[in-house]
């Protein structure tokens, strides 16, 4: 892959016969530069070398503000910068990650054997570890997945021929994140030989053999799955692509995806009163919960959403667990009379009845 196109290098200095001498000069003089100089020979995604240039920037920034540059800054300044930063853990990790592997550069063209970021992150106790991790895991309760659902299945409204395959399509894109745990790169890539009008299994396929799986739709999921395949069928649309993004064949984009599930969701009744965006992950996370409710080992569920390690597994297992509890202290606090007895989730995976009137 040939490097991303960064910024034009300045007017350099006086070329030296050392290539030492002229790299040191280079970040001595503007750092930024030099920096975009290195960043192109790593051969990274324009996206993530776009990241790394604002980290970057607003790094050099902060340490200017403090009169301190490349030679003179030192470990207690990098920690005070990444603990200022407003962002969750994890990004903070990247930024002292990318801090630390520059400076090593910077230290070994100057001859220097210490990397005043080398030890932050073993510092278990240093200030810029107080930051939330990623927000908790996200599912939708029982009430918005079955609000969702009904939407899945209501009348089409009186669309034109482009308009209705569109919005078939979205809900049955919908389906499949709901009811069988489909990524969003997934669904963009499936093709119509992964999928069979009437079965309940998708064939999930890898760039590796040994990774491709398969997932089981719901119930649901396969009728909407179908009425969309009949409808893509009658349309003619061309291409191979399960979830075409128009009539080109075209995949779709991430960001179309979220938009449809916005929509739908939206039609549903429950955005306002969510909060939180529902995203393609959060009905992933769903389709996992519905398994676990109704006992289906956590090893079977990663297999479905083609999870590696059983670790992955067992750590949603465990966010589902505590999403649970909270659901069901919040039921408590807020007590609906009128409710009929409802099968009620354990932390076992089992289902237990709750006893009406005429049983206890």
């Amino acid at each position: 892959m040939s490097p991303p196109h960064l910024f034009e290098p300045a007017s350099k200095p006086t070329p030296s016969t050392d290539l030492f001498d002229q790299q040191r000069e280079d970040w001595r003089r503007n750092p930024q530069i030099a920096f975009d100089a290195w960043l192109a020979k790593q051969h990274f995604r324009q996206s993530s070398a776009s990241v790394y240039q604002a980290q970057w920037g607003l790094f050099l920034d902060w340490i200017g503000e403090r009169q301190k540059n490349l030679t003179t800054v030192d470990t207690a300044t990098i920690a005070q910068f990444v603990a200022s930063l407003p962002i969750r853990k994890p990004q903070r990790v990247r930024y002292l990650r990318l801090i630390e592997r520059v400076l090593d550069h910077v230290r070994e063209i100057e001859s220097a054997s210490t990397n005043p970021a080398r030890f932050i992150a073993q510092d278990g106790d240093a200030a810029w570890r107080n930051a939330r991790d990623n927000e908790p895991t996200g599912f939708l309760n029982h009430r918005e997945r079955a609000a969702l659902i009904a939407e899945l299945f209501a009348p089409l409204p009186d669309l034109s021929a482009a308009q209705r395959w569109r919005e078939r399509r979205d809900r049955a894109l919908v389906a499949v994140f709901l009811g069988g745990g489909v990524k969003t790169g997934e669904a963009a890539a499936l093709t119509v030989s992964c999928v069979r009008e009437g079965s309940p299994w998708v064939t999930i396929e890898s760039a590796n053999p040994m990774q491709t799986r398969r997932t089981r739709l719901a119930p649901f999921a396969v009728a909407v799955l179908d009425a969309w395949l009949a409808e893509r069928r009658l349309s003619e649309l061309p291409g191979n692509l399960v979830f075409p993004a128009a009539p080109s064949g075209r995949p779709m984009h991430k960001a179309t995806m979220l938009r449809a599930i916005d929509a739908l969701v939206e039609a549903a009744g429950f955005a306002a009163s969510r909060g939180l965006r529902a995203s393609p992950h959060t009905l992933r996370n769903t389709f996992a919960a519905e398994l676990f409710e109704n006992g289906v080992e956590a090893e079977l569920v990663g297999q479905w959403l083609g999870f590696v390690q059983p670790v992955s597994s067992n750590r949603l297992y465990r966010a589902w667990q505590a999403w649970a509890d909270q659901q069901e202290l919040s039921s408590e606090n807020e007590p609906d009379p009128a409710a009929l007895p409802m099968a009620a989730p354990r932390r076992d995976g089992r289902l237990v009845r709750k006893p009406g009137a005429d049983e206890a």
